[in-house]
């Protein structure tokens, strides 16, 4: 997931992605435990897109809160 694509997301979609990619982790974490995961790269790819959704979470509250204030 590039940041541009995340940029496009409304707050709603990125705390939907978020879940969802939450989700894919454990089960990839779930599939390294009993040895059946192919691409272990996969792991680090999803807790990358995590974050890099949850800065842009961040971002938009801060942007809000600056608009309020």
């Amino acid at each position: 997931m590039k940041a541009s694509e995340i940029k496009e997301m409304t707050l709603v979609e990125m705390n939907n992605k978020l879940v969802d990619l939450r989700k894919e982790l454990f089960n990839l974490r779930f599939q390294h435990a009993v040895n059946q995961l192919d691409n272990p790269m996969r792991i680090k790819a999803v807790k990358k897109d995590i974050a890099r959704i949850k800065t842009f979470i961040r971002e938009q509250e801060s942007k809000n809160d600056s608009a309020r204030n």
